[in-house]
């Protein structure tokens, strides 16, 4: 279905086009920041940018303290959140992202070797760490997002004297393949 007032301005139709999915892996691999939204229990929205690395699994890692109060928020709503990865150089009207919602919680301990790994090399700076400093007695540690639904920004598509935002869900399984 393409985009419209009615499914919210949201286009499925396009959700295995191979031009956007292929947009989609090249933000993905080429902006290494995203801004984590997350909302406690209360109600109350809190967004935290962070610097990230990914898998092909499009599942995404971070690093953060756990007295952090999007880490508090994960902890305390089922580790419900939603990810927006933009470049933030674009003008108005051109930008580009792609926002996946799923969960995310602490990465298990056997895995932060190797995420650790894939962040430092992302980042093109490698600190005196070691897996301990994620662990344990450690004020830190290593998210994992598990993506569970992604959409790209679409057309603007006019409507009387405005533009509409929309965005394209695409599907992930289809996104995993290209990875």
């Amino acid at each position: 279905m393409l985009a419209s007032a009615d499914n919210h301005w949201v286009n499925t139709r396009d959700r295995n086009n191979l031009a956007l999915l292929d947009k989609a892996r090249a933000i993905l691999a080429g902006v290494p920041y995203g801004a984590v939204s997350t909302c406690s229990p209360e109600g109350l929205p809190w967004v935290s940018p962070v610097f990230f690395t990914y898998d092909a699994g499009w599942n995404v890692y971070w690093s953060s303290a756990i007295a952090a109060q999007h880490s508090q928020n994960l902890m305390q709503n089922q580790g419900r959140c939603a990810i927006a990865i933009y470049a933030t150089e674009a003008a108005e009207g051109k930008g580009q992202g792609i926002y996946l919602a799923g969960t995310a919680g602490i990465l298990e301990d056997g895995a932060v070797p190797e995420v650790m790994a894939n962040l430092f090399s992302r980042s093109g700076n490698w600190p005196d760490r070691i897996a301990e400093d994620y662990r344990g007695e450690s004020p830190r540690r290593i998210y994992h997002f598990r993506p569970q639904r992604v959409w790209i920004t679409g057309d603007r598509l006019p409507h009387g004297r405005q533009l509409i935002d929309t965005k394209v869900e695409l599907d992930l399984d289809a996104l995993r393949s290209l990875s």
